[in-house]
């Protein structure tokens, strides 16, 4: 681990200058968001497709932008203001191009997350374009948002193939793990963030891998790439407030499961032992992301319906806010007495709109928050 370490330490921090992104405004985002009275704007861009958002005790607020089309500029950013943001850490870090090696610098950001320590962590697939992992360079970086600096760096060599898609990520910071989703072949990656090591499991679960006979259906028509129905496996996923259950779920369908997590980091359990603790809890929606507030109530979107849908502990669902300035609601953050939601507005890329595609889109890539 310390051999891996190295380069990213070293030359992540290399100086550079402050670079800023000013987005202009070219829809009416604000007058509609201000006019529903639920959903506050408080981050748009008008040019770069941007998917997670992650936000500190303290209000700092993070996003990232994967490479998955053009244009494209940075990976991770701290939001400055309405519509600007700073490279995170650095602009250096944020500079990688196609032939560098990607260990020292970010790839192709999935998701980022402030856990209950307020510590920033950072999902670097390292798959630009989704076609396949860059020279072994996907890895999960804890920040110390006090320095700016990351404390630990944690790589996935052997425990994934070049196939992989490390897709987001839920920390205890009482157990000191780490729990992730392989979005494209359909797994778990459990974290032992005391000694580094990574296991993968519940690969070839039912629980990981789509529903290849649900349709799933947005803007009146099924998602299709190259013809074919889009199949996306394990994605959201969410740790209950004691840490005791992991949530999860396929992204194309709307199958909603749970494990207890000491049975994840029981490495003693088969592979069949361990799909047995699976516990199936129902039909729900299709959602990206989710997450639990210390209620213990689950918030997740409704991709299909415009809406964030919430689950109350006894496994009843309703209707937070739905609304058409909900473009695939993405991922999701709580603080300070707010849910904030990306909006990625994943359905019109290019790939699944091949016919007529408008990218980037008529109205911007956005953050919400909403008060709860």
């Amino acid at each position: 681990m310390k051999k891996l370490l190295i380069p990213f330490f070293v030359l992540l921090f290399a100086s550079c200058k402050k670079d800023f992104t000013t987005s202009q405004l070219k829809d009416s985002s604000i007058a509609n968001a201000a006019a529903s009275g639920v959903l506050e704007l408080v981050y748009s861009d008008s040019m770069y497709e941007l998917t997670g958002v992650a936000v500190s005790k303290t209000g700092r607020i993070f996003t990232n932008y994967p490479l998955w089309n053009s244009p494209h500029k940075y990976d991770v950013v701290e939001v400055t203001s309405l519509t600007q943001n700073k490279p995170y850490p650095n602009l250096f870090a944020n500079s990688w191009h196609n032939g560098e090696e990607g260990l020292s610098k970010w790839v192709c950001v999935q998701a980022v997350y402030v856990d209950d320590d307020d510590y920033l962590w950072v999902v670097d697939p390292a798959s630009p374009y989704m076609k396949g992992v860059y020279q072994h360079s996907y890895k999960l970086v804890k920040f110390n948002l006090g320095t700016n600096k990351p404390e630990k760096i944690y790589r996935f060599n052997y425990v994934a193939d070049e196939n992989s898609y490390v897709n987001d990520v839920r920390v205890d910071t009482h157990l000191n793990y780490a729990y992730l989703t392989n979005s494209n072949e359909g797994g778990i990656f459990v974290v032992d963030l005391e000694t580094g090591k990574i296991r993968q499991v519940l690969q070839g679960n039912s629980s990981v891998i789509a529903d290849p006979t649900y349709q799933f259906t947005i803007d009146g028509k099924v998602l299709k790439q190259d013809g074919a129905p889009v199949k996306i496996n394990s994605d959201g996923i969410a740790l209950t407030p004691d840490g005791a259950y992991l949530y999860y779920k396929p992204l194309t369908d709307d199958r909603l499961y749970r494990i207890q997590t000491k049975y994840l980091r029981d490495e003693k359990l088969s592979a069949a032992q361990l799909g047995a603790k699976v516990e199936y809890l129902g039909k729900f929606t299709t959602t990206d992301g989710m997450i639990f507030d210390k209620q213990g109530n689950l918030y997740i979107g409704d991709l299909e319906n415009y809406r964030i849908m919430k689950i109350t502990p006894d496994l009843t669902m309703h209707q937070l806010v739905k609304s058409n300035l909900l473009i695939w609601p993405d991922s999701y953050a709580i603080a300070n007495g707010y849910l904030y939601v990306s909006c990625s507005q994943l359905q019109k890329q290019p790939k699944y709109n091949t016919a007529s595609p408008q990218w980037p889109p008529a109205t911007s890539f956005t953050i919400y928050k909403i008060k709860l």
